[in-house]
């Protein structure tokens, strides 16, 4: 990653989104002081609280642990491998309570069938005593959900939670996330290359590239009226069933960049159909374009396409 810099205010939902590669996940790892050998973070701040006072990289690595889980969560996309395939369900929902002492034994043990019960897993009592393997893949990410609310956090974390689920469940998981975050105030990062979930759970959008932010904004303006031209591909490579605009769909040439050997210049301008020269001699700042829109390059999309064709959603 590098110059990434966003917030997330309380209660909001933000989608990340791009290719694999793009440096969604290192990012959200990031937050956390997560960042797998060999990489490390050199500089900048994470900021959080309600004063954004607390920069989490000058915590103590006591406080960090303290904060994962507790004030700040995250859940992965395949909670079968984040799950104790060892143990019951329930007790691994009542561990995460007790190992952040936030609850008292005997109360973390009363909220653990409610806990089960709010994130819509039936017969919540007898899921409570089974093993991960005796859910279904729904259920277990259900159970992960559980277990990173159990502490009330803050701010939720879901790194591609709905990428191992056929489209029903997926549906149900992201109604769940919009209920969770209407009833509790949780704000979330929800981070994902499928835009159709980010079109319906999201507020703001976020869009990577390379380890860089090319476009962010309100979900309705960019998704409207893309600017960057990496977004608006991505837009135009999914099929509509709305009856809005037609048109063939749009195939992005070539593969992300190695992040080890990145191009010179804007770094998607190898696969770029409007690219120019400068593209390719001068990296693109992250720059306002209107109102809380931004995004990183010298040939904006209301620029590069005639009027009448207009934002690709």
């Amino acid at each position: 990653m590098d110059g990434v810099s966003f917030h997330v205010d309380r209660g909001e939902v933000v989608g990340v989104v791009g290719e694999s590669g793009s440096g969604k996940s290192v990012m959200a790892l990031s937050l956390l002081r997560l960042v797998p050998d060999p990489g490390r973070i050199v500089g900048g701040r994470i900021l959080f609280g309600r004063t954004r006072q607390r920069d989490v990289l000058q915590l103590s690595e006591a406080d960090v642990r303290e904060l994962r889980g507790s004030d700040v969560a995250m859940i992965f996309q395949d909670p079968t491998n984040s799950l104790n395939p060892i143990m019951r369900v329930g007790s691994q929902v009542r561990e995460a309570m007790a190992a952040h002492q936030r609850f008292t034994a005997w109360e973390a043990g009363q909220r653990v069938i409610p806990m089960l019960e709010k994130v819509r897993i039936m017969a919540a009592r007898r899921r409570a005593i089974s093993f991960p393997h005796q859910l279904s893949g729904g259920m277990r990410q259900r159970a992960m959900l559980a277990m990173g609310l159990s502490n009330e956090p803050s701010l939720l974390i879901a790194d591609e939670p709905t990428a191992s689920l056929d489209l029903t469940v997926q549906a149900e998981v992201i109604e769940l996330l919009r209920d969770l975050n209407r009833e509790t105030g949780t704000a979330i990062v929800l981070i994902t290359h499928d835009l159709a979930v980010v079109a319906s759970l999201c507020t703001r959008v976020i869009v990577m590239y390379a380890g860089r932010i090319v476009e962010q904004g309100p979900i309705r303006r960019v998704f409207k009226s893309p600017q960057h031209p990496y977004t608006w591909s991505l837009l135009r490579s999914i099929p509509r069933f709305d009856g809005g605009p037609g048109g063939p769909l749009l195939s992005i040439a070539g593969t992300p960049p190695d992040l080890a050997d990145l191009p010179a210049g804007c770094k998607f301008h190898p696969r770029c159909r409007f690219r120019t020269e400068r593209c390719s001699a001068e990296e693109p700042p992250l720059e306002h374009v209107t109102g809380a829109q931004e995004a990183r390059c010298w040939v904006l999309m209301r620029n590069a396409l005639p009027a009448r064709e207009g934002g690709p959603w």
